[in-house]
């Protein structure tokens, strides 16, 4: 049995099973960068109203402009990386963008987690007629490429930021669903499980305290995953004009704005550099934070992994 085996067999982690855990995290240089990239996200979007401080009155989410001058500007003094099409301060939207990215993140994945959470475990826990009809539903969901599938949904939502997220909750709960259920469908049969059903305890108490504790480690850390994978997928919504609305700090819109610059100059194919390889760059780090920190709870949490 693996030092988590006892973990999977219905017990609680100890303070000292969680020290283990993080000394093993602290240990992995991939872990220790993933962990760097998200502080420095965390402290600039919690910093945002400092960094970049908002105009006095509207929405501090709205990207101010310097005039309405169609050609990008290059980095200076009063734009430390620029600005975009109609002289958005790509900065601004590059901090506040943050906020925008741990929102759309943690809302998706909280609320595709829970509906999995309720859908996988009722159908793997009761099966028969229930699970068939639950997992032919999600069948459907998943026989349409999953982009697609969100971008007809915005468009018949209504082309907003708040619809770009519920779309992709509507995508995503079935891939909770299915993995849940493949646990619950492996737990149910263990003995602790079958000795609290004969002790008299009702099937919520067994699912919620016997069962759950014991099968949520997987959609943890794919939810830790997926964090990442949610803001590439809300990021390419806005690039296509169907996300955030015009001049909002959101890094997807900010590198549309691009669209017009890149390779404009034949002899300069570059030279509005700027207008979007430092969004994507916000981009490309933000998602690789999670990817890396992913991989490293599946490395500490999944005690079937070869541990040096």
């Amino acid at each position: 049995m693996s030092r988590f085996g006892e973990f999977r067999a219905g017990l609680k982690p100890t303070v000292k099973e969680i020290k283990f855990m993080f000394r093993r995290i602290m240990k992995n240089p991939l872990s220790l960068m993933g962990f760097s990239i998200l502080a420095f996200y965390v402290a600039l979007a919690l910093l945002a109203p400092l960094l970049a401080p908002p105009p006095q009155y509207g929405d501090p989410y709205m990207i101010p402009r310097d005039r309405f001058f169609p050609t990008p500007q290059p980095p200076s003094a009063l734009h430390i990386l620029g600005t975009a099409e109609g002289q958005l301060d790509i900065y601004y939207g590059c901090v506040w963008g943050s906020r925008t990215a741990f929102r759309i993140g943690f809302m998706v994945v909280v609320a595709s987690l829970v509906i999995g959470l309720v859908t996988g475990t009722i159908s793997g826990y009761y099966g028969g007629v229930i699970d068939e009809v639950m997992m032919r539903f999600t069948d459907i969901i998943f026989a349409f490429p999953g982009l697609i599938l969100a971008m007809a949904l915005v468009a018949a939502f209504g082309i907003s930021l708040d619809n770009v997220m519920l779309a992709l909750v509507l995508v995503g709960w079935p891939s909770y669903t299915r993995v849940i259920r493949g646990e619950i469908l492996r737990i149910k049969q263990e003995d602790y499980v079958e000795a609290a059903k004969a002790v008299g305890c009702s099937d919520l108490r067994v699912m919620v305290r016997h069962i759950l504790p014991n099968s949520i480690y997987p959609i943890l850390i794919m939810a830790s995953l997926d964090i990442g994978a949610i803001v590439l997928s809300a990021a390419a919504l806005s690039f296509l004009g169907l996300g955030a609305p015009t001049g909002y700090a959101d890094w997807g819109q900010m590198i549309s704005y691009s669209q017009n610059w890149i390779f404009a100059q034949r002899g300069d194919p570059f030279k509005y550099w700027y207008t979007f390889i430092i969004p994507g760059l916000f981009i490309s780090t933000f998602v690789l934070g999670w990817n890396l920190l992913g991989d490293a709870f599946r490395d500490i949490l999944d005690p079937t992994l070869r541990r040096r």
